[in-house]
C-alpha cells in the first residue's frame, strides 16, 4: 500500500495567554515550578509569572520550557501562537515533493519487514502506508472499511473487521482504548475523542463456539492473537516514532510493526511469502 496523504488535525488553544497552557502542561508533567525552573535555566519565581501572565517570555523560553516538558511539536507551535510568536515548525502534507525522501524511506522499510506486518499511522489513527503482511491480515475485510482511507483503529475493532477474528479481543482491545485515552489526554485532540467513543461503542463479538482458552506462554508483552485461514497467528507490536522532527506531520507518525510471538506465527508467514 503506498503512502497516502491524510487530513491533517487541528490542536485547540485552551485558555488566554500562554500562561495557562505552560502550566497545564507542567501540571500534566508533574513537575514543580522550581524543578522546572532549574531544568530551563531560570527561576521558579519567572516561572510563577509567565504562568499568572505577569511576565511574557521570550520565544526562546517558550521553546525551551516546552522541550522541558515534552511537549508534541503542534503543541509547541500553538504555546508559540499563545505567546504571540510565529509557529516554529511547519505541517508539510504527506504527499508534498519535500517529504519524497521520506516516503521512500517509509516504504523501504516497511516492504523491508515482510513477510511481517507492518504500517504508519498518523496521529488519528489513518493508515498511510502498509505491507504485504497486513494486506495478509485484511483479507475478507469489506471495502467499506479499507477504502478509501483505511483507519487502524476501525479495522481492527468493528465488527465487519477483525474483531471476529481477533483470539484475545478483550484484551487487545482493551489495550488500544486504553491507549487512545492516553493520546486524548496528551493532544486534546478533538478528532480523536470523536474517533475513540465511536469505536469504544462497537459491539464486542462473542468467541466462537468451541473456541478453548490458549495455553499458557511466557510472552514479554500483550500478543495479538489472530486467526487467519483457520490457523491462530500470534503477535507482539512495537510503535516507532521519528527522533526530534521537526515537523508536525513526520511528528505524528507512527510505525508499528508486528513481531511473530511464537515459531509457528513465523514459520506459517514464510510459507505464505513462498
Amino acid at each position: 500500500m503506498p503512502v497516502v496523504a491524510s487530513a491533517p488535525t487541528v490542536s485547540p488553544v485552551a485558555g488566554r495567554g500562554v500562561g495557562p497552557l505552560l502550566r497545564a502542561w507542567r501540571e500534566r508533567r508533574r513537575v514543580s515550578q522550581l524543578e522546572l525552573a532549574l531544568r530551563a535555566d531560570s527561576s521558579a519565581r519567572h516561572i510563577s509569572f509567565v504562568e499568572t501572565g505577569r511576565s511574557r517570555p521570550s520565544e526562546e523560553m517558550v521553546l525551551r520550557l516546552a522541550e522541558q516538558l515534552q511537549v508534541p511539536v503542534r503543541e509547541r507551535n500553538a504555546l508559540l501562537l499563545a505567546a504571540g510568536y510565529a509557529p516554529r515548525y511547519p505541517e508539510t502534507p504527506l504527499d508534498d515533493p519535500a517529504l519524497d525522501g521520506l516516503r521512500d524511506g517509509i516504504e523501504r522499510l516497511i516492504r523491508g519487514y515482510e513477510p511481517y506486518p507492518a504500517l504508519v499511522v498518523d496521529a488519528g489513527y489513518t493508515v498511510v502506508a502498509a505491507n504485504r503482511g497486513i494486506a495478509m491480515l485484511l483479507e475478507g475485510v469489506p471495502e467499506e472499511l479499507t477504502a478509501p482511507v483505511p483507519n487502524a483503529m476501525r479495522l481492527t475493532l468493528h465488527p465487519k473487521g477483525l474483531a471476529p477474528r481477533i483470539r484475545n479481543l478483550r484484551e487487545w482491545r482493551g489495550h488500544l482504548l486504553a491507549q487512545m485515552e492516553r493520546e486524548i489526554a496528551l493532544h486534546r485532540s478533538d478528532r480523536l475523542r470523536v474517533l475513540y467513543e465511536e469505536v469504544a461503542a462497537y459491539p464486542v463479538p462473542e468467541e466462537p463456539p468451541g473456541t478453548e482458552p490458549a495455553e499458557p506462554v511466557p510472552y514479554f508483552a500483550l500478543p495479538l492473537r489472530i486467526e487467519h485461514a483457520g490457523r491462530t497467528l500470534s503477535f507482539v507490536s512495537s510503535i516507532s516514532t521519528f527522533n526530534t522532527p521537526m515537523d508536525v506531520t513526520v511528528a505524528e507518525l507512527a510505525i508499528e510493526t508486528f513481531l511473530p510471538a511464537d515459531p509457528a506465527t513465523a514459520k506459517y508467514l514464510h510459507t505464505l511469502a513462498g
